[in-house]
């Protein structure tokens, strides 16, 4: 096995020995064969020319909370909703992930379905809750399409505030200037 190793290192030396600037040569031919294969670039995009587009669900989803929301007495939540595939029904879906913060009056179904319509104009629902305790809860809203392909849907979560705003921050320690003027907040290091 030793000699096959010694037989290909010799075999590289005496390669490199006869190639006398071969090497070098060639990757000038390279070069210039590449430059010669690019095409030239006509035109080159610029700002004006691309666009930024916002991706969109099958459905949009728009709301508007009736009132102010008080902890036992139901509130009404009205929704747009605009197909973006075309004439569509739409199937409304809502649902509670926290059943101690909110729930459903008796009345209010689970979910509705919306017949399709031609027209570009926002379709409206409403939905009914019931706030349990105050804080910010939320509403998912599910809106789902049928089409050849299968179910296509969009959830859109609202918020619902009840009480006063969210707790603020508390701040620790205390804000001074270092040696370089800029403004820090040193820890006193006690609990």
């Amino acid at each position: 096995m030793s000699s096959k190793i010694v037989f290909v290192f010799v075999a590289a030396l005496l390669a490199g020995a006869c190639s006398d600037g071969v090497e070098e040569n060639a990757s000038e031919v390279v070069a210039e064969s590449l430059a010669a294969e690019a095409p030239e670039v006509a035109s080159k995009p610029g700002l004006a020319v691309g666009q930024t587009t916002k991706l969109h669900g099958p459905v949009s989803i728009s709301y508007k909370i009736i009132g102010a929301p008080i902890i036992g007495q139901p509130v009404a939540v009205d929704l747009k909703v605009v197909s973006n595939v075309g004439a569509q029904a739409i199937t409304l879906t809502y649902r509670i992930n926290d059943t101690t913060a909110m729930q459903f009056p008796e009345a209010q179904p689970p979910s509705v379905s919306m017949a399709a319509t031609n027209s570009a104009e926002p379709q409206t629902q409403q939905v009914r809750i019931i706030p349990l305790r105050e804080g910010r809860l939320f509403l998912n809203v599910s809106a789902s399409i049928e089409t050849d392909g299968g179910t296509i849907s969009t959830v859109t979560a609202i918020p619902i505030q009840l009480g006063p705003a969210a707790r603020q921050q508390q701040q620790n320690g205390t804000v001074t200037v270092d040696e370089k003027g800029e403004a820090i907040r040193v820890l006193s290091g006690e609990d």
